[in-house]
C-alpha cells in the first residue's frame, strides 16, 4: 500500500497533507507517528469518567492532529465532538462518539495496512 493508498483508505486528503508538509517522507512519518497520539484513547477514556472537561481538551487535540494530517473523516466527526463537548452538550458528545469510534478505527486499520508494506 502506498501512502497515498493509506489516505484513500482514511478518507483524507494527501495532497492537502503534501501541500503542508511538503514531502512524501514526512508525510509517511507524521502519518505512522499518529498510532502514538493519546488523544482518542483519553477522549475515550474521559467520556467513561464522565471528566468532560478533560473529555473536551482531548478531543480538540485529536482534531487538531486530524486537520493537520488531513484525515478528514476522522476530523470531522472529531470537530464535531469537540463542538458539542466546547457547549457542555453532554447527551450529544456521547451520541456522537461510536461514529468517532468508527472513524478512529477506520483510519487505524489504514494507517497499520500501510506499515504492514514492505
Amino acid at each position: 500500500m502506498t501512502i497515498q493508498e493509506c489516505y484513500t483508505a482514511l478518507e483524507g486528503n494527501y495532497q492537502e497533507v503534501l501541500g503542508r508538509l511538503y514531502s512524501e517522507s514526512l508525510v509517511r512519518k507524521f502519518v505512522v507517528k499518529f498510532l502514538s497520539d493519546q488523544s482518542y484513547q483519553l477522549l475515550e477514556d474521559s467520556l467513561k469518567a464522565g471528566n468532560y472537561e478533560e473529555a473536551f481538551r482531548a478531543a480538540h487535540t485529536l482534531k487538531g492532529v486530524t486537520q493537520n494530517l488531513s484525515f478528514v473523516k476522522l476530523y470531522q466527526s472529531s470537530n464535531e465532538i469537540t463542538e458539542a463537548l466546547r457547549t457542555q452538550n453532554v447527551e450529544l458528545a456521547l451520541q456522537l462518539f461510536p461514529k468517532v469510534e468508527a472513524d478512529y478505527t477506520q483510519t487505524v486499520s489504514a494507517i497499520q495496512a500501510f506499515q504492514a508494506e514492505p
